[in-house]
């Protein structure tokens, strides 16, 4: 017989737990329990009604905070301005964080693409506000290839069982290169000079992803990792 609550083992006829001094559950010889201190139905409920409740509070405030600056900048500066830059900020916030709140599961393969177009399209409209040029060259293939890259190792941790430290150790390497390219991005659009700060970074992920390469072919290792990161 083992504690309800914090799961010590318990001595025959002991009415409570000399731990947690939790009461005992005993079945009487008619087959029935004594009764519980604790509910034996989930709250579902309340706690749907809270989070419902906490939702539309943050919605309402967000909502309230953009309509605050728009009111704002029609009235001192005669136009949009600046709040529109700040009001797809607070609606980027808002699919971000709290639309998956209204859903029971988050699902990450409908999401995220979700949230990366959304991300794409805010940086198209500060870059259109701005007056820039720096959106087709730079903003929207660094926001591809990091929404690739995400997805990637989103679909291997929960689809992929078998060869799974093999295929991450290749998406870390994959990472590593990556910023070669964030940075070739960047060289073209801004005029920077290339491998300034691309290689180092580069060379850490490069190594860490070998370093799970070679630890995919020792089971010990693999093991330990395993066990560690419960990948």
């Amino acid at each position: 017989m083992y504690c309800v609550y914090c799961g010590v083992r318990l001595q025959e006829g002991v009415r409570e737990c000399p731990l947690c001094h939790t009461k005992v559950q005993i079945m009487e010889e008619g087959g029935t329990q004594e009764a519980s201190a604790w509910p034996d139905r989930y709250p579902g409920a309340e706690r749907t009604a809270g989070r419902i409740l906490t939702i539309s509070l943050i919605s309402v405030i967000l909502l309230a905070a953009a309509l605050g600056c728009l009111i704002f900048c029609l009235k001192s500066r005669g136009g949009v301005a600046w709040s529109g830059i700040a009001g797809l900020g607070m609606a980027l916030f808002w699919v971000w964080v709290v639309l998956p709140s209204c859903f029971r599961r988050w699902r990450p393969m409908v999401f995220l693409p979700l949230d990366f177009a959304c991300a794409a399209g805010y940086l198209l409209y500060i870059c259109e506000a701005t007056g820039g040029r720096w959106f087709l060259s730079f903003a929207f293939p660094v926001t591809a290839l990091a929404a690739l890259l995400t997805l990637t190792g989103v679909a291997m941790m929960r689809y992929i069982v078998q060869g799974r430290l093999r295929l991450m150790s290749l998406l870390v390497i994959a990472i590593g290169l990556s910023f070669m390219l964030v940075e070739f991005f960047q060289h073209i659009t801004f005029g920077t000079p290339m491998f300034v700060w691309s290689l180092y970074v580069m060379s850490v992920f490069v190594l860490a992803g070998v370093f799970l390469l070679v630890a995919s072919f020792i089971p010990p290792l693999r093991l330990m990792l395993r066990k560690t990161f419960f990948y």
